[in-house]
């Protein structure tokens, strides 16, 4: 067999590059250096090609044996890391056949691809960004009996120490393209100009852009991607400023989902023009994803993931504000592995590969044992559980030729059912410790020269028939338990002797040992590495074992729900209900938000906070334990998956629950805590429908009196996540305002965060704006399904609040706490228009004053009512001409008499419940006190906070316009419930319906 070559680690990132070379060889092009392969691979015959081709492509490694043949790539830098493998496969009719083969190129466990063939001299290549969860990286090609499956090149690289680069949810991206714009030659460009060794390839776009670029140096010194400097110094960008760049993904597959990097670097000095600026935005099929603003030779990434679709649209579109059309530098496109990353046991991986090397096994055991089960190691049978790693359960090694004694390893295969080892040349004793294997049912170690004694254990479960035990043809092998007694008897008369001399010896040593304890202060050291990195937990937290787990959820029979991090099942906990999330092993980041959550929920306790009961970590399998909650999450109630709907107040209830719980993440705790998936899934209702928010792993801390924001990966659901942490990667607490905000919006009318439509996707806050600035009617963007059971006042401040939350510019968004106050507003209001208490028409009669009838005129519809009293036609409208807000300067004066009566009156008024509309005084009297304090005998409306912001308006502007939102109309009266005796003082009466909130007064909201 000819040697593959390996590289003699020119770059870090340059760990390992196979070609079939027959001696030690550099590439003509990039000057990377390959040795021998001997070491990665067993297998194999080299064929030369017939076809010229590069020089590390003139030779191939052919596989015309075994079903299955592997390279076993163990880089120094080990699991956790993230690596690109690329595969190239150049056919050149090297066997004479003149065919097309057909082979599967696995890559451990898992189908990477199928390829086929034809005689061409190009070479086909395959790649992936691939995060290994094993020391062993195997590429392994699968013979499907339509050809010998063959090989030109394997590389690997090492992509360095930050796994926030190339994220995906399985562990490996498929490259798809990566293109390089504005190029000013046809070459690619690959090491050395990039140390990753990726291959970008010159791309342009049409005769209506035009190629940009920049002799100075473009640095990627803060950007983990690290594009090569030579290809951030050309770019494309329109001919026309006014045009946008489009590109497109025709005929892609729905089914997968396409992971994409697009990089940008300014290469144009726009300093030396003035007033020049560069801005724009990516939309993906028409939907608004991230703003760019490309800095001066200076490289961003994006990250974006659309969703699947047939074609997938790519537009950059200039900003209003923008002088100059878009550029763009480089882009990557990779496909997202949708098969989760699966691997044998470790320890049985582990045990197989030492029996494997101690006996020199002769068989193709190459790759993963177990997987795929389609090619599992010959002799080997293996249990498949999808919660669980496969495990070997037989193991079939007779006549295999072993010699020597029993392996240790043996033992280690914990899980084993059938063992047979017969017809060997074994010699020795049999090892206690197979008697330990408590599944092992069958054990044949017949015709082999083993000697001693079989144990006794074993011994006594053949005999009670539950262990089929085949000894035979061992000639010195005893096989009765009387031989184990002989032998014990022989035993202890050697060890008591031992044991005399044994005592004296400890004696002296634990007096020298008492001496030397007094003399030195004992130092705790903690070796269990698994105790190390388990997550600081207090003392309400169980931690629990993997038998309670199966014991706790009836062996995980009921699944309450899946995701991205694996399985929740139902359980109980005792007789509390509980709900067990476990860890998929295959998570890329399962560790980490497994870690991240347990220590974010064992510190932080709130009602509206998902409670943790208990959390285990044994080996590879990790879950966390929390409190049942009945109704499930808020998503699935908004979608209409479920048969009851959520009223408004419902609705406004989960909202301020939910609500409490992330104020007190950003504010009640030290260091202040950003969720970074909040989202309605992540909001789950008990049986009453109360909120609390769940779901902790991306949540991360930081200091918010030293630093506003920290730095990180970009994580998160689309649709949900901050556009501007696209930009800057940087996370503060209005990162959840945004999210929360478009909650919000679901909550509001019940629509997907992004739906579709036949033309294009769209956004749910841009929805709801367009409908507002088209109709000014709240009610067209409210959730249909709740059949018109809605208060138009608490809906329009709810959607005040969305939209404020999802600005754009992140200093109009609310604080949490002002969100809280703002929902609990809401809640109140509603409450008090809402039909559901009856009045108490006792204090009424006492509160009703002499009112005098009050005449009122507007844009043309005359009408009158008592002051302070409701007309009986619900849809009239109370507003108010221009001269008409005018607030009365003049004092309010009180007799001591009354002074003494206000206090009454007040209190009387603190006891009614009346819902609006049916005792018109009361209601009218109620709603002023919310709004009216009666300090230093004054009158003083109260204006919501959010309000005092806004320095454009008059503060008399501000108070009407406040109370105008919530259907509150000024009313001058004489008489203020026979409380305050006024010179024509003003005082608020509320009316039914709401006018459209088109007064004159500036406002955060957009669509005003």
């Amino acid at each position: 067999m000819e040697n593959v070559r390996f590289p003699l680690l020119v770059y870090l990132a340059l760990c390992l590059v196979i070609s079939v070379l027959s001696q030690d060889q550099s590439d003509d092009t990039t000057g990377i250096n390959y040795v021998s392969d001997s070491s990665f691979v067993e297998t194999g015959v080299s064929k030369p090609v017939s076809f010229p081709a590069q020089r590390q492509l003139q030779n191939l490694m052919s596989f015309p044996e075994g079903s299955r043949n592997c390279y076993t790539l163990i880089p120094k830098q080990g699991k956790g890391k993230k690596y690109l493998i690329r595969a190239s496969f150049m056919y050149g009719n090297y066997d004479g056949e003149v065919s097309s083969p057909e082979f599967d190129l696995f890559l451990g466990g898992n189908l990477w691809t199928n390829l086929s063939f034809n005689n061409t001299p190009l070479p086909v290549t395959k790649e992936v960004v691939y995060l290994s969860q094993s020391e062993k990286i195997f590429v392994c090609l699968g013979n499907k009996g339509k050809g010998t499956p063959f090989i030109s090149t394997l590389e690997l690289r090492f992509l360095g120490n930050d796994n926030t680069t190339y994220d995906s949810p399985n562990g490996a991206l498929f490259f798809s393209r990566r293109w390089n714009f504005g190029s000013l030659s046809d070459s690619s460009i690959r090491y050395s100009e990039d140390v990753y060794d990726r291959i970008w390839l010159p791309r342009k776009l049409g005769a209506e852009n035009k190629e940009i670029n920049t002799s100075l140096p473009v640095t990627s010194s803060n950007n983990s991607y690290n594009p090569p400097g030579l290809l951030m110094s050309t770019a494309l960008t329109p001919t026309n400023t006014t045009a946008p760049i489009s590109m497109e993904l025709a005929d892609t597959d729905p089914t997968v989902r396409y992971f994409v990097y697009m990089h940008f670097a300014e290469v144009e000095d726009l300093s030396l023009t003035p007033n020049q600026t560069r801005e724009f935005e990516i939309y993906i099929n028409q939907v608004k994803i991230a703003h760019v603003s490309p800095r001066y030779l200076q490289t961003d990434t994006f990250f974006l993931k659309p969703e699947s679709q047939t074609n997938i649209k790519f537009l950059l579109v200039r900003t209003p504000t923008s002088t100059l059309p878009p550029l763009i530098n480089a882009l990557e496109i990779y496909v997202g592995n949708t098969y989760s990353q699966s691997f044998t046991s470790q320890d049985d991986d582990d045990a197989v590969t030492s029996i494997k090397m101690s006996y020199k096994v002769k068989r193709n055991w190459q790759g993963d044992p177990c997987l795929p089960n389609s090619y599992i190691w010959e002799g080997l049978n293996c249990s498949y559980a999808s919660l669980a790693p496969p495990r070997i359960t037989l193991l079939n090694l007779s006549s295999s030729g072993l010699t020597g004694h029993l392996s240790p390893s043996f033992s280690n295969l914990t899980m084993i059912q059938e063992l047979d080892l017969s017809n060997n040349d074994l010699t020795g004793d049999i090892p206690e410790s197979l008697s330990k294997l408590k599944f092992l049912r069958v054990l044949n170690l017949e015709k082999n020269k083993l000697t001693g004694s079989v144990p006794s254990d074993l011994l006594k479960r053949s005999k009670s028939g539950s262990l089929l035990l085949k000894v035979g043809d061992n000639p010195g092998l005893c096989t009765e338990i009387s031989c184990v007694k002989s032998n014990k008897k022989t035993l202890i008369t050697a060890v008591g002797a031992s044991l005399a001399a044994l005592f004296i010896l400890l004696l002296l040593s634990g007096v020298f040992w008492k001496i030397k304890k007094r003399s030195n202060k004992p130092v705790e050291q903690d070796t269990d590495s698994e105790t190390r990195n388990r997550p600081k937990a207090d003392s309400n937290t169980l931690l629990l074992t993997f038998s309670d787990i199966v014991k706790m959820t009836n062996n995980f029979c009921r699944v309450l729900g899946k995701g991205g991090f694996g399985t929740v099942y139902h359980g109980y906990y005792n007789d509390l209900q509980v709900a067990v999330k476990l860890l998929s092993e295959s998570s890329a980041q399962g560790f980490k938000e497994f870690r991240s959550e347990v220590e974010v929920l064992v510190r932080v306790h709130h009602v509206n906070l998902t409670a943790l009961i208990g959390y285990f970590h044994e080996s590879n399998k990790m879950g966390l334990v929390y409190e049942f909650m009945a109704n499930g999450n808020m998503a699935d109630r908004l979608s209409g998956k479920c048969d009851h709907t959520l009223s408004w107040t419902q609705r406004l209830q989960i909202a301020h629950d939910a609500a409490q719980g992330l104020e007190y993440l950003h504010s009640g705790c030290k260091p202040a805590i950003v969720h970074r998936d909040v989202k309605t899934s992540n909001i789950l209702l008990n049986e009453n429908n109360r909120a609390k928010l769940a779901d902790f792993g991306l949540s991360r801390s930081f200091q918010t009196e030293s630093r506003s924001h920290v730095s990180t990966l970009v994580a998160g659901t689309p649709g949900y996540l901050d556009p501007l942490c696209f930009k800057t990667n940087e996370l503060n607490e209005k990162s959840d305002i945004y999210s929360f905000g478009v909650v919000l919006l679901e909550m509001i009318t019940g629509k997907a965060v992004i739906s579709e439509s036949e033309t294009k996707r769209v956004h749910v806050s841009d929805w709801v704006i367009s409908i507002l600035k088209s109709t000014n009617d709240v009610s067209n963007v409210v959730d249909a399904k709740m059949r018109g059971d809605f208060d138009a006042n608490s809906v329009w401040k709810i959607v005040e609040l969305a939209l404020a939350s999802v600005s754009q510019n992140v200093v109009e968004r609310p604080n949490m706490q002002q969100i809280v106050r703002g929902v609990k507003e809401c809640q109140k209001h509603y409450r008090l228009f809402s039909n559901e208490a009856q009045p108490n028409f006792n204090l009424l009669q006492k509160l009703k004053p002499n009112i005098n009838p009050l005449h009122m005129s507007h844009r043309g519809m005359e009408f009158s009512r008592e002051a302070g009293m409701m007309m009986e036609n619900k849809r009239s409208v109370c507003s108010l001409e221009e001269s008409s807000i005018k607030r009365h300067k003049s004092d309010l004066s009180f007799s001591s008499k009354r002074k003494d009566k206000a206090g009454d009156r007040i209190s009387a008024l603190q006891q009614i419940v009346s819902p609006y509309g049916k005792t018109d005084t009361a209601s009218v009297l109620q709603d002023a006190l919310h709004y009216i304090e009666f300090l230093h005998e004054q009158v003083k409306v109260l204006s919501a906070p959010y309000l005092q912001t806004m320095t454009a308006a008059t503060q008399e502007e501000l108070e009407q316009y406040s109370l105008r939102n919530r259907g509150l109309c000024l009313v001058p009266m004489e008489y203020t419930a026979g409380v305050a005796q006024s010179n024509g003082a003003d005082i608020w009466a509320p009316v039914k319906t709401p006018p459209s909130p088109a007064f004159g007064v500036k406002s955060q909201s957009p669509f005003r």
